[in-house]
């Protein structure tokens, strides 16, 4: 229940600070339908109004601060806006039995949905393989791992057409591979980071001891350091799953994809419409928390299952 209270505190603010952000970000598009409406606004002229700044347009024209707060195509849309449109894209979709037709946001988060766990495989594959080589070889801990460092210094914007590109020339047909590629690209590195932490994890004491048992490095390996790295690798995998999808979603951005949830983003901006980017946008948050939960959930069980406190 203290968890509970405390995240409903955080989303009271953040939704008290969303609707006081409301009309300060729409205060010019309010004010410039009034004036298109023959209505008295201060300053007159819309060239002037550029001037000054939303404050002072606001103290000015206290009375037309509400016309910001339901807008057709706001700057800024309030709670209850995107709410709406996310209702009628998910929720009146479902009732109208049409769930996974191409205006519901459903179909689109089904379609990112699958490059990301692609992706989420992929990348966690690498990351694993990549931490036991760095674990048990100085060499690849000396070259690998800071090549790994550097390479998430490169802009995943960047990177991605020339992942798309580079797709292209080698024949890999469709877009679901480019993008199952980038969001790997950002899901190895945590676990990666997770994993050699977690392997690292036993004492010398308890690798001694296996040593006195005449153990091989492959007993001790599944035996002590695969179960002792198993509790960063969930929390690895958290971070990795949410970076998978956002690889994803920048995935879809600049392969000119008319479906997922970047296609959405990209074609509300394409057509200003900030209702539907946003919508795409919640889309997309309660869809990486609905990933991360799921893995919680195995987290607390495997974890119980072991012996070990979740």
């Amino acid at each position: 229940m203290k968890q509970f209270f405390a995240v409903l505190t955080v989303l009271l603010a953040i939704v008290v600070l969303w609707y006081l952000a409301v009309g300060p970000m729409n205060i010019r598009t309010s004010l410039d339908q009034a004036e298109r409406a023959g209505e008295a606004v201060t300053p007159e002229a819309s060239r002037d109004r550029q001037q000054v700044s939303v404050w002072i347009l606001m103290a000015q024209n206290s009375d037309h601060i509400i016309r910001g707060y339901d807008l057709d195509r706001p700057r800024l849309p309030t709670p209850v806006q995107v709410g709406e449109e996310l209702w009628k894209t998910t929720g009146e979709m479902v009732i109208k039995g049409r769930p996974m037709s191409k205006r519901s946001l459903i179909y689109h988060g089904w379609i990112t949905l699958q490059s990301t766990l692609w992706g989420f495989v992929l990348g966690t594959l690498v990351g694993i393989l990549g931490a036991v080589a760095i674990v048990y070889s100085r060499v690849v801990d000396m070259s690998l791992m800071p090549w790994a460092i550097i390479s998430q210094t490169v802009p995943i914007v960047a990177l991605a057409p020339m992942i798309i590109v580079l797709s292209s020339q080698l024949g890999i047909e469709g877009r679901g591979v480019p993008k199952a590629i980038i969001s790997a690209y950002l899901c190895y590195f945590p676990v990666l980071v997770g994993m050699v932490k977690g392997l690292r994890s036993p004492a010398v004491s308890q690798l001694d001891l296996l040593k006195t048992y005449n153990a091989t490095g492959l007993q001790a390996f599944l035996k002590l350091r695969l179960p002792s790295s198993v509790p960063y690798l969930f929390t690895s995998l958290k971070v990795g799953i949410a970076a998978a999808l956002v690889g994803t979603i920048v995935g879809e951005l600049p392969t000119g994809a008319i479906s997922g949830l970047g296609a959405r983003i990209l074609i509300g901006d394409q057509f200003g419409t900030p209702l539907a980017i946003w919508a795409a946008l919640f889309a997309a948050a309660i869809l990486a928390g609905v990933l991360v939960t799921l893995l919680d959930i195995v987290q607390r069980v495997t974890l119980r299952r072991m012996g070990m406190g979740a």
